[in-house]
């Protein structure tokens, strides 16, 4: 409605996950030094203020406000992602996958409860459509500052006179093969996800499926992401963190080849629901085989790298889906996508004999 140009249509929600990318080291260097909860609260503080822009843009009918808003709703919410960090940072060492693998059930609700305050509130400000929709992130932004004042998590002990150098040292930690294995495994896990879970409604409703089907199977695919965290945690804490996590890049490969095998409402609910759960033992394995691996004067500079590969890796693989969806079709792609985690398991299969010899 807002945008000058149709082809200019996606530039907000873009800018909303560049921002996400830029802001993910940035933050976690600031909680680093100034505690978890002072990074949480800028972050929701910033989630305000970008709804609150957006639903002045809608006000005025301005596309450039629309387009700083969702950056700053960006920005914000990178700041969320270290809440699966910090979970496992306020328990006892074993029990750490479990905390983090909670934490990210939370995104279970989320996903159900989402859509449904988007149904009730876009049209709370008619006769200006979707501003309602804005007004409540800001709402939910500041609701999630009151349980966060209760939240008490150890601040960070920092030396100003040290902190540059530790920092680099941190980053060079990346090198150190626990922690390239731990951020590859995330990294593909995420990646391969958002390839092949951005086109399925294009590829579903180009086999002429209709939208609601393709919702559908999105919908029970985000489930599949988040129900298993009820129990990932505990899998982790009696098989270990890197079995778990592999275990989830072979799920994915699965997944992929039953994308490929047909082009059915059963073969695109299946595949998808399997590439949930996949991601799921993945993305979490490789998060406590992270947390695991990091010292203290780590985790700072060492999970913003993280978390900034991550985003990297996930807006390529976005930018791709939609250009092999569109000229080579969606059987190409699920093959690509088995491809890459296949490949993926062979250099960390090499990697561990290297080390093994060494």
């Amino acid at each position: 409605m807002l945008a000058p140009n149709p082809a200019l249509t996606t530039l907000p929600s873009s800018l909303q996950t560049m921002a996400g990318m830029v802001a993910a080291a940035p933050f976690s260097l600031l909680m680093g030094r100034m505690g978890r909860r002072a990074g949480f609260a800028f972050g929701a503080v910033l989630t305000l203020l970008g709804a609150i822009l957006a639903t002045q843009a809608l006000v005025s009918q301005s596309f450039t406000l629309l387009c700083a808003a969702h950056f700053m709703m960006g920005a914000g919410w990178a700041s969320f992602q270290y809440f699966r960090f910090a979970a496992g940072e306020v328990v006892q060492p074993n029990w750490r996958p479990v905390a983090i693998s909670l934490m990210l059930s939370s995104l279970l609700v989320a996903a159900i409860a989402g859509p449904q305050v988007f149904i009730m509130a876009q049209d709370a400000l008619a006769p200006i459509p979707f501003a309602g929709a804005y007004a409540a992130t800001g709402l939910i932004a500041v609701l999630g500052l009151i349980p966060l004042a209760a939240v008490r998590i150890p601040r960070p002990e920092t030396d100003a006179s040290t902190e540059p150098t530790s920092r680099f040292a941190a980053l060079a930690a990346l090198r150190r093969p626990a922690i390239r294995q731990a951020v590859g495994i995330a990294a593909i896990s995420q990646g391969v996800m958002v390839f092949l879970m951005i086109p399925t409604p294009i590829a579903m409703v180009g086999c002429g499926f209709s939208e609601a089907t393709a919702s559908d199977v999105v919908r029970w695919h985000i489930v599949a992401m988040f129900a298993p965290s009820f129990f990932t945690g505990f899998l982790i804490k009696r098989f270990g963190a890197q079995r778990i996590a592999v275990t989830g890049l072979v799920i994915i490969i699965v997944a992929a080849v039953a994308a490929a095998l047909g082009l059915s409402a059963m073969h695109f609910y299946g595949s998808l629901i399997i590439l949930g759960i996949g991601w799921n033992f993945g993305f979490i394995g490789g998060t406590t085989m992270l947390d695991a691996a990091l010292s203290e004067k780590e985790k700072a500079a060492v999970q913003g790298a993280n978390d900034t590969i991550i985003a990297l890796v996930s807006t390529i693989c976005a930018f791709a889906a939609g250009f092999v969806i569109s000229s080579l079709g969606w059987v190409v792609l699920a093959m690509i996508s088995g491809g890459v985690v296949l490949l993926a398991i062979v250099a960390l299969a090499l990697d561990q004999i290297r080390l093994a010899r060494s």
